[in-house]
């Protein structure tokens, strides 16, 4: 149990980290090249973990790296950017709150992870107090950033659950850097095509960018797959449903936003809702990640016409 509630803790880092990503990208970043802001993002991110983990995909994994960098990072960023363009930050908000009972729904047929009622429960209480939070009669509901921001939800829902079946037998940091590299590397073909010259960015729009990069994307992603592997995936998406109020409570200290006692009880519902995220004492963390396939450990090598393998150096076997 202890395991489970410090994996649940390392994953918080996560929707916590993206929850300030909001401040920053609106306070310093350029607003007028999302693409290239995503391609920025993404891809030296992507590279950092893939020098730190010198590892490249083999086999299987250099198709699944392009399916999921599309799906998590490439495509998403690009929607999320939409969605961003044409409605209120509440609005869609509100939309993407929809992610925890999408991937618990979504994790019985991908990965065999039965919801259990509970955890529907809490999905469903968790986007009521997202809405009383973030949701204004005044926000705009366009048809085209409702789509934008529904599909980026459903991208990433699938794309995490996907990361989970095939994070079998490769380590999280590696597999999360092959993921950042082929998002990035989409992202920026996309932007050369659609944005054309890249933008110029002055000391403030740089060390925003370091700041996304660094904490808001490989930090937060690393920390995500780590914990979507260990940890059902309901419990995941629950533990998401911090995004929301880490920008709430960050427009209360940083912007001096007072909260309404609505917003205040939306704020206690989706806390409550995070708290149901917890999965049943008799569930079980998954192993650690595998060593490095070029750097762990040679398996031994069974000897001949024998199952067993060969035994280490100076011990003997027992007959």
């Amino acid at each position: 149990m202890e395991g489970i509630w410090r994996w649940s803790l390392i994953t918080a880092v996560a929707p916590v980290a993206w929850g300030t990503t909001y401040y920053v990208t609106g306070e310093f970043l350029p607003p007028d090249r999302p693409l290239y802001g995503a391609a920025i993002r993404a891809l030296p991110a992507g590279l950092l973990l893939l020098a730190l983990s010198r590892t490249l995909p083999s086999g299987s994994w250099w198709w699944k790296s392009l399916v999921l960098g599309v799906l998590n990072m490439g495509g998403f960023f690009a929607l999320v950017y939409v969605a961003a363009q044409r409605l209120p930050t509440s609005v869609a908000s509100t939309v993407m709150a929809l992610a925890p009972l999408v991937m618990a729904v979504l994790a019985w047929p991908l990965v065999g992870e039965r919801p259990r009622l509970r955890q529907l429960a809490a999905a469903v209480a968790g986007a009521a107090g997202v809405c009383l939070m973030l949701l204004t009669a005044s926000g705009s509901t366009d048809p085209a950033g409702i789509l934008a921001s529904a599909g980026a939800m459903a991208m990433s829902s699938c794309g995490y659950l996907l990361a989970k079946r095939w994070s079998e037998g490769v380590g999280t940091l590696a597999s999360t850097s092959w993921q950042l590299v082929a998002g990035g590397l989409v992202l920026l073909v996309a932007a050369g095509i659609v944005e054309g010259s890249p933008p110029a960015l002055d000391a403030p729009a740089v060390a925003g960018f370091a700041y996304v990069a660094l904490v808001g994307t490989a930090l937060a992603f690393v920390a995500w797959f780590g914990g979507l592997r260990r940890l059902p995936a309901a419990t995941v998406g629950l533990v998401g449903l911090l995004n929301p109020v880490t920008g709430v409570l960050l427009g209360v200290v940083a912007a001096h936003e007072g909260l309404t006692g609505r917003q205040l009880f939306g704020l206690a519902l989706t806390l409550a809702s995070v708290g149901f995220a917890r999965p049943p004492a008799a569930a079980e963390l998954r192993p650690a990640d595998p060593p490095s396939p070029r750097y762990g450990p040679r398996p031994r090598r069974a000897a001949p016409g024998c199952r067993e393998p060969w035994p280490a150096s100076g011990a003997r076997r027992r007959r």
